[in-house]
């Protein structure tokens, strides 16, 4: 790897505001220990944690002005809830500014928003992380994370439900891929 995880939690620090950067760190942590609950690689856990939200640093209309550049715009509810996009816009740079090739962690940074039918045990990792880490405080959290500590696809499965019920109860939209998402976490749960 040319970039050591310190250089990349060091930009994390000068690139994100204050309260991201925190957030970053404790994905990290909350990544790295379920790394090592289910045998995946640290490393790797780390480096996608410290990166899932580098896109942050730019503005949402910098955000979408990127994704159309770059092709990464694959749905109509991609720019209606553009907040979505900073991980594919982050896993873009990371292997277009900075080298990093692995398809494993790439897709862990692109998908950590919506998730994705057949999501690898790291992309699931970091989806889960990144909703309960160590500073998340909302209803039901503290279970979430006991799910995840019990098994990752169905702790995974219930950080998804999580979601899709906020966003019904919030009266937003919910992006088809999030639903699919669903849908493979629940048919493997069924197999």
């Amino acid at each position: 790897m040319a970039y050591s995880l310190g250089q990349f939690r060091l930009q994390a620090a000068k690139s994100l505001e204050f309260e991201r950067f925190q957030h970053t760190i404790g994905v990290e942590v909350l990544a790295c220990d379920l790394a090592k609950k289910y045998q995946i690689n640290a490393e790797a856990a780390s480096l996608a944690a410290l990166t899932h939200d580098m896109a942050k640093a730019y503005s949402i209309q910098e955000q979408i002005e990127k994704a159309k550049e770059w092709n990464l715009i694959h749905y109509p509810e991609d720019l209606q809830c553009p907040q979505v996009i900073h991980g594919r816009v982050a896993a873009y740079m990371l292997q277009n500014e900075y080298g990093i090739n692995d398809q494993d962690i790439l897709n862990a940074v692109a998908n950590h928003t919506l998730g994705r039918p057949g999501m690898s045990p790291l992309e699931m990792l970091i989806y889960s992380a990144d909703l309960t880490e160590p500073s998340r405080c909302f209803h039901g959290v503290d279970k979430l994370r006991e799910k995840l500590y019990d098994d990752l696809k169905e702790g995974t499965l219930a950080c998804v439900e999580h979601t899709i019920n906020y966003l019904t109860q919030s009266a937003k939209v919910i992006h088809p891929l999030t639903l699919l998402t669903y849908e493979s976490l629940k048919k493997n749960e069924n197999d």
